[in-house]
């Protein structure tokens, strides 16, 4: 089976918009936990965008190596929070929902050794990020609100 470069670079370029978008997302998201004063949740989304952009680079050369050209393209709007909690709910669900369809994406372009590398990493990553919710969730229920909030100082 021979591997389709339009494919990939297509795939890759999607990503890297959309993720460009979710990291100026996760970036706007810190600053405003950070004036809100939970330092440790906005220190954790100023690192998620920076992760993310990282991504978007990696997508960027790989769509290089393919004989592609990345693209600038517009960003989808995304909304933003005042409230953590309506934040982690709403980041969570996004990834239940994308998750799996990257997961299915990522095994589509196996015949793309080094484009399936670097996706699979990113579902990866995105998996872990969406355990990383869900487990915040959790301890919301478990300790309550206000104490979850006071860890987030």
């Amino acid at each position: 089976m021979t591997m389709d470069k339009n494919k990939s670079i297509a795939t890759l370029q999607a990503y890297a918009t959309g993720l460009a978008a979710q990291s100026l997302q996760h970036k706007a998201e810190s600053k405003i936990f950070a004036a809100q004063g939970f330092t440790k949740l906005a220190e954790k989304y100023a690192e998620h965008s920076a992760e993310e952009m990282s991504w978007v680079e990696q997508f960027m050369d790989r769509i290089l190596d393919l004989g592609g050209t990345p693209l600038v393209q517009p960003a989808p709007e995304m909304p933003v929070f005042t409230d953590p909690v309506e934040y982690i709910k709403a980041d969570l669900a996004i990834s239940q929902k994308e998750v799996p369809v990257l997961q299915n994406l990522t095994i589509s372009l196996q015949e793309d050794f080094k484009t399936y590398d670097i996706l699979r990493g990113y579902a990866l990553d995105e998996e872990e990020d969406m355990y990383w919710s869900e487990t915040q969730l959790e301890l919301i229920e478990k300790i309550g609100l206000q104490n979850w909030l006071v860890k987030q100082l």
